[in-house]
């Protein structure tokens, strides 16, 4: 377990974690900021349901991954005395009732409440929805959801507060016998630091009892690439319309000034005849907004990171694009100055907490 050291004045200690006061606190917690979990592969994750009705009982989380591999996430306190081997045959009971299932009657009678509830109309809206990239392509997404189905492939998720070493031994057990299911064991240590609660994640990599079959899951469609910096975003101003170009100056020159003062770290996204700039901080990797050069300047907003970083700037933000309210990856109708300032705020106070 990964340890947090202070000096008090008589030396270096090591701090107790303050855990969590109950099972739902973690659970939240995972269905707010899937993105803390350290997952091989480190894949884009939408939670699209929670306390999810299958034949056997009720998953803790459904998530989906941009290549439509299903996530079946369940989380324990290793008090439980369910952490050790129960939650093994929970999870495999969950991805049985998923085998096979047609996409359709996932998306019908498994999940539509649960999409509903979040302001969703489909499974490839949510995942759309969760892409700051701009790289999501709803074809593959569509065949891949098929096939994992149709396959039984997916991705096994426990998350608890710490790992029994009962459970390690399982999971390294059974990830060496099945190449259809990834399973990531993660482990989430909570201290309380100045009055704030710090997490520090682990993914808990078991020493295999037998020959390491990975499975391999199947790739998105590569349609772009990443590169770090603004300057590649700076250059393709000139392939548009004059009149398209202002706009976009200004949202370059303002993310700039974000990296400039510490707050972020640019990275840039070529897509097809289209191309984003993100502002991220890191090591999170996720950021308020999403610069787009695509038939012309747009700023896309994430509720999301707002609520979990900058949940004060958010009704201010809110107020300057009446009517249109902040959501999960929602457009600014106008890029006023008030606007960039506000955004501006928004980033020193995510940075500041």
């Amino acid at each position: 377990m990964a340890a947090i050291w202070h000096n008090d004045g008589s030396g270096w200690h090591s701090m107790a974690p303050s855990g969590f006061p109950d099972e739902a606190a973690l659970h939240t917690l995972i269905e707010d900021a899937p993105q803390i979990l350290p997952l091989a592969g480190t894949p884009i994750l939408a939670v699209v349901g929670r306390e999810v009705s299958l034949p056997s009982g009720y998953a803790d989380l459904i998530a989906l991954e941009p290549t439509g591999r299903l996530a079946i996430i369940e989380v324990k306190l290793a008090r439980n005395a369910e952490s050790r081997r129960a939650i093994i045959a929970q999870v495999l009971t969950y991805a049985a009732d998923l085998h096979g299932m047609d996409a359709t009657a996932l998306e019908r009678d498994v999940l539509a409440s649960h999409l509903r509830k979040r302001g969703y109309e489909s499974l490839a809206e949510a995942m759309a929805a969760n892409d700051q990239t701009g790289a999501f392509d709803a074809i593959s997404f569509s065949t891949g959801l098929d096939e994992n189905l149709s396959q039984g492939r997916f991705r096994l998720i426990l998350v608890l507060d710490s790992a029994p070493p009962e459970l390690v031994r399982l999971v390294g057990y059974f990830a060496s016998i099945t190449d259809k299911l990834l399973v990531d064991l993660i482990a989430v240590s909570a201290y309380t630091v100045n009055g704030s609660q710090v997490l520090v994640p682990q993914r808990v990599d078991p020493e295999r009892l037998a020959t390491e079959a990975e499975p391999t899951p199947t790739p998105p469609k590569a349609t772009g690439r990443v590169a770090d910096g603004a300057e590649d975003f700076l250059a393709t101003i000139d392939c548009v319309p004059d009149d398209q170009q202002p706009d976009l100056r200004r949202l370059h020159d303002w993310a700039v000034a974000l990296e400039r003062d510490g707050l972020v770290k640019l990275i840039m996204y070529h897509g097809k005849d289209q191309w984003t700039l993100l502002p991220r901080f890191q090591p999170e990797n996720v950021g308020l907004v999403t610069i787009w050069n695509s038939d012309g300047a747009r700023l896309q907003l994430w509720r999301s990171v707002f609520e979990r970083r900058a949940p004060r700037s958010l009704p201010h933000v809110e107020r300057l694009i009446t009517p249109v309210r902040v959501g999960q990856g929602s457009y600014a109708p106008m890029l006023s100055d008030a606007l960039l300032e506000a955004l501006t705020v928004a980033y020193r106070e995510a940075v500041s907490e």
